[in-house]
């Protein structure tokens, strides 16, 4: 379910990446993504944890904001997971289970992937920025506001334009979950249907307490 919470818990820049103002810089990413009302981008995503790293998986990330996404996964293929802004669920086919738990029970968990949620807050979320030129990019790093809460600290590969390409979340337990992200769209024509969760025929459901 750690995960599980996680996931629903994320202007261009004429200057040389090595003269970027950080604030400037933040400013800008916090403004994309907390000004568009609906995103879809393809996404690769890797999770290891003390060095074991699982397979990668991949597929099309679409939402609507607030707290409405859909990830369609195309590998695994059938993987699903759907957030319709009150609750979220996890649907993996191997096991054919549904885990299911509240949006809200989350609020500590999606700090680091809330640009994806129209609430990205840099100040209020994160400490000890760093920023970094990679090419014509920018590397930012910065850790967590608290130890309580569940990661360490987050990188984020920054476009000139602002976009986030790649951000890698570091957890309390060691683990290292990876997004890449490419093909973005801002505020593209979304069908509110694409979030209302169609429970697969025999499937298991599982809810945030772990019954059945």
């Amino acid at each position: 379910m750690k995960r599980l919470l996680l996931w629903v818990s994320l202007a261009c820049l004429p200057t040389q990446a090595a003269d970027v103002d950080l604030n400037t810089l933040l400013k800008g990413i916090e403004q994309r993504y907390n000004r568009a009302k609906t995103l879809q981008v393809h996404f690769v995503e890797s999770y290891s944890v003390q060095g074991h790293a699982r397979k990668s998986e991949s597929g099309e990330l679409t939402l609507r904001k607030p707290g409405r996404m859909r990830w369609d996964y195309s590998a695994p293929s059938g993987k699903l997971f759907v957030s319709d802004g009150k609750d979220v669920f996890l649907y993996t086919p191997d096991a054919h289970r549904v885990e299911k738990a509240k949006l809200k029970a989350s609020e500590d968990m999606r700090a680091p992937l809330a640009f994806l949620l129209g609430k990205l807050d840099f100040a209020k979320d994160f400490r000890d920025f760093e920023v970094q030129p990679d090419g014509a990019n920018y590397l930012v790093t910065a850790k967590a506001k608290n130890d309580k809460l569940p990661y360490e600290k987050v990188q984020m590969l920054i476009a000139p334009d602002d976009q986030i390409q790649r951000l890698i979340v570091n957890g309390q337990d060691l683990s290292i979950l990876t997004f890449q992200f490419d093909g973005e769209k801002l505020n593209p024509p979304v069908d509110d249907a694409l979030f209302k969760f169609q429970m697969p025929a025999g499937a298991t459901l599982v809810d945030g307490e772990g019954s059945e």
